[in-house]
C-alpha cells in the first residue's frame, strides 16, 4: 500500500527547501485500515531541504479528527497538532528502522512519506477523548446523567462522627 501522491521526487529538485502540501481526510486512514475516527480534516506540511549529500524533512500538521468521546460516546472534533524532523541519507539498503532517520539506496530518485504521515497522526491524538462539553458542563446527555447519578454521594452525618479515641486526644492539645 503506497499512497501514489505521499512520494516525494527528489531527484529533480534543486539544491534548497521545496513544500509539498497535504490535505488529509478519513480516506487517507482508512487506506491503512485505521477505523478510529469518524473523520478528518488535516492540513500537513512537508519540507524537504535538499543538500548535497542529504536530505531534511520537516513535516508539520494540523486540524481535526472527529472521534467518540470515551465516556458519553458522543462524537466530537479533536483538534490535534504535531510536528516530525526526518533526515534522509543515502546508504547501500533501504532502513527505516529509526524514528529519525531515513536511509534509501544510492540512485533513488524519490522516497514515500504516508507511513511517516499516518504515524505522527495517529499518535497525536490523546489516549482519552473527552467531549469539550463534558469538560465545561455544557454537553447533556444521559450517559453523563447516568454516571453522575451513579456517582458515590459522600455522607455528611458520617463525615461530622468523630472517633471517641480522639477526641481526649484532642482536649490535651486545646488545654494548653
Amino acid at each position: 500500500m503506497k499512497l501514489k501522491e505521499f512520494f516525494i521526487p527528489f531527484s529533480g529538485l534543486k539544491l534548497g527547501k521545496h513544500e509539498f502540501v497535504y490535505k488529509i481526510d478519513n480516506s487517507f486512514f482508512e487506506s491503512f485500515e485505521y477505523q478510529e475516527f469518524n473523520g478528518a480534516d488535516l492540513l500537513v506540511t512537508a519540507i524537504l531541504e535538499k543538500m548535497n549529500n542529504m536530505m531534511e524533512l520537516e513535516i508539520k500538521a494540523k486540524g481535526t479528527v472527529n472521534v467518540d468521546c470515551d465516556l458519553t460516546g458522543e462524537p466530537f472534533d479533536q483538534p490535534i497538532g504535531s510536528d516530525l524532523h526526518l533526515v534522509v541519507k543515502f546508504g547501500d539498503e533501504y532502513n527505516d528502522e529509526d524514528d529519525e532517520i531515513l536511509i534509501i539506496p544510492h540512485g533513488e530518485h524519490q522516497f514515500n512519506i504516508a507511513q511517516y504521515i499516518y504515524e505522527m497522526l495517529v499518535l497525536a491524538v490523546p489516549q482519552k477523548r473527552v467531549h469539550p462539553g463534558v469538560v465545561d458542563g455544557t454537553l447533556k446527555s444521559d450517559i453523563l446523567e447516568k454516571l453522575e447519578e451513579l456517582q458515590p454521594k459522600e455522607n455528611k452525618r458520617e463525615s461530622e462522627k468523630t472517633d471517641p479515641r480522639w477526641d481526649d486526644l484532642k482536649k490535651l492539645l486545646t488545654d494548653k
